[in-house]
């Protein structure tokens, strides 16, 4: 994994421009620690930030590869779990490699291939390319965006970066955010719409597109999209083909050069996963699985069991290292630690984004890289199988706003007049929502009911789940820790998403078709126990704290957020503790101590990015 960021200027020769490139990526260093790298020449300039996961050796960047009297240079941050498949095909084709680096297999590939070669790829990644002779640039994303990939046209000039803050570090990019950048954060935060960079004029390659980018302007390509057809397979066949799907997923993504560990919370989705890692390393005689959890401090005696957090994980967890023959780490966080996380959070993100539920992720990769430099994550097998609670409860979902965006009333009745005047939120949502609903592969003749599961299927994938990816990067690239998600394998989601809603729920259970694929794999304990999120701290010690840092905040005339939100109201609901707890905000994981979180988020970013709101 890496950071890369790049400049191509048809109207200015870049190759004296390597403080521009180096300013680029310098922000950038925590996604890649290693090494760093700058290649200018004529109209392009590139920068890569690495962190050395495969052939440490080689795999430098930018790399620079001839063929004839072509020249092709790469900047590349992911990892390809097919590479030697790859390379295999290519020998063949009468290609010499000189690494054992999945960089150079891309390069060749892409050299060999062009655009078609994004096809072929099974990986997480965001790339360039910058073809000397045909003087184009070539960005692409992977099948679900689970690597970022920001870019800028203005004129003749294109500007790319890993995140946000890569871009705004080039003079050509102000923090001017408008009203439908406000709208994106206020309303439809901390999601956002794909391929939306909030900032003006900014966007984002959408996942499974390319980019091409030349004297003729700019054009973009979906290599990838989900198909809807007819699912034959009976209940037997159809889990035991989840179960071989899920294994070689996680069995191809555990190559690696550097420490390997799997996140381990006892739930169902990372139980599977490092049942399936434990099995391989005991395969290939790699010695023990390391496995990581996290806990807060004061959970053991504040901890409440609801509806969407029936019980606590560490006797889950324990269970299933003990099973394995793991070795177990669980890192426990303070609640001052979690409350002084929240700017870095941010700033990581470069966008409010998850409050704690990021500054604790990014806390608990930190410990984790003391260890090991790739994890492997259950990250969106809810999305994939359908575990949340809008899938089970037909109420949640009316097809007028988003179901994990609770309350849009709650979020105005705190805002501004100035700011909600113009972004005209509900039109907006709605308009977001039908865009998105619009695109999803229908299956014809499909029953009305099947149709509004696929649809609700479609939505998470899009948006609820490039959320979550989105945090999974940035907290742990922050760390230099690179987090591999096998449930987003492409094969995988294919075949998942055409398995009926009544199989999918095989024996009246949410994701129990994944359930009834694992019989055998997991202890019966973990194997049938409720779903249960990301943990965070139940400690009442949190609200009043981050409540207490919004209060003073609102005491200091210049904090920005006086731009956004009504000070008497925010003030009003500090004062009623059980009301505010109890605030819908976003999904199942932010309530009232969230949306006090996610402004002192909010005040960090106005502030360190010096935003212009216009």
């Amino acid at each position: 994994m890496c950071g890369i960021a790049g400049w191509v200027d048809w109207k200015r020769d870049l190759s004296g421009e390597s403080p521009a490139l180096e300013a680029m990526i310098a922000p950038l260093a925590d996604r890649g620690p290693d090494a760093r790298g700058i290649w200018c020449s004529g109209h392009c300039a590139f920068g890569h930030r690495r962190l050395a996961v495969v052939d440490l050796v080689g795999g430098a960047q930018p790399m620079v590869r001839r063929r004839g009297d072509r020249t092709y240079v790469l900047t590349y941050n992911g990892q390809l779990y097919n590479t030697q498949e790859l390379k295999d095909e290519l020998t063949a084709r009468g290609h010499v490699f000189t690494t054992q680096s999945d960089t150079e297999v891309l390069l060749v590939a892409y050299m060999e291939w062009g655009p078609e070669c994004t096809r072929r790829l099974n990986g997480i990644y965001a790339f360039a390319v910058w073809d000397e002779a045909e003087q184009r640039l070539f960005l692409a994303r992977d099948r679900f965006g689970v690597k970022p990939l920001f870019f800028m046209t203005t004129g003749s000039t294109i500007l790319f970066g890993s995140e946000l803050k890569a871009l705004l570090a080039h003079p050509l990019v102000r923090p001017e955010v408008d009203a439908e950048g406000l709208a994106e954060v206020l309303y439809l935060g901390p999601s956002r719409t794909p391929g939306h960079g909030v900032f003006r004029g900014v966007r984002e390659v959408l996942p499974g597109h390319w980019l091409l980018f030349d004297r003729a302007g700019l054009r973009t390509q979906a290599y990838w999209r989900l198909e809807s057809r007819p699912h034959t397979d009976g209940p037997a066949e159809t889990a035991g083909r989840v179960r071989e799907l899920l294994r070689a997923a996680v069995r191809r993504q555990l190559v690696s050069d550097v420490p390997l560990a799997t996140l381990l919370s006892g739930g169902l989705d990372s139980s599977a996963i490092t049942a399936f890692a434990a099995e391989a390393f005991r395969a290939e005689g790699r010695g023990p699985l390391h496995t990581w959890s996290i806990d807060y401090a004061g959970n053991d005696r504040h901890f409440r069991a609801h509806a969407f957090q029936p019980d606590p994980d560490a006797a889950y967890a324990g269970t299933m290292a003990a099973s394995l023959g793991t070795v177990h780490h669980q890192v426990v966080i303070d609640t001052q630690q979690l409350v002084d996380a929240l700017e870095k959070a941010a700033l990581i993100r470069d966008l409010p984004g998850m409050a704690d539920v990021d500054a604790a992720l990014y806390l608990f990769c930190r410990e984790i890289k003391k260890e090991a430099t790739v994890v492997l994550s259950g990250e969106c097998a809810d999305e994939v199988f359908g575990g949340y609670p809008w899938f089970h409860q037909p109420g949640l979902y009316d097809g007028r706003t988003f179901p994990w965006i609770r309350s849009l009333e709650a979020r105005t009745a705190l805002l501004h007049p100035g700011v909600t005047g113009p972004i005209k939120a509900e039109e907006y949502v709605a308009q977001r929502l039908h865009d998105t609903v619009a695109r999803v592969p229908r299956l014809p003749g499909e029953d009305p009911e099947e149709a509004r599961i696929r649809e609700l299927f479609y939505l998470n994938l899009c948006w609820f789940m490039a959320t979550l990816l989105d945090r999974n990067d940035r907290m742990s690239m922050a760390a230099g820790l690179e987090a591999r998600v096998p449930y987003c394998d492409h094969h995988l989601v294919e075949y998942v998403w055409n398995i009926p809603w009544a199989l999918k729920t095989y024996g009246g259970r949410e994701k129990g078709i994944l359930r009834e694929a694992l019989g055998g794999v997991l202890p019966e304990a973990v194997r049938t126990r409720r779903k249960s999120p990301f943990p965070k701290t139940h400690n009442p010690a949190y609200f009043r704290a981050v409540r207490d840092r919004v209060l003073a905040l609102l005491d200091d005339p210049s904090c920005r957020l006086h731009e956004i939100v009504r000070a008497d109201r925010v003030r009003a609901l500090a004062q009623q503790e059980h009301e505010a707890t109890g605030l819908p905000w976003f999904g199942q994981l932010m309530g009232g101590p969230q949306y006090f979180a996610w402004l002192i988020q909010l005040e960090a970013w106005l502030r360190h990015y010096k935003v212009v709101l216009v």
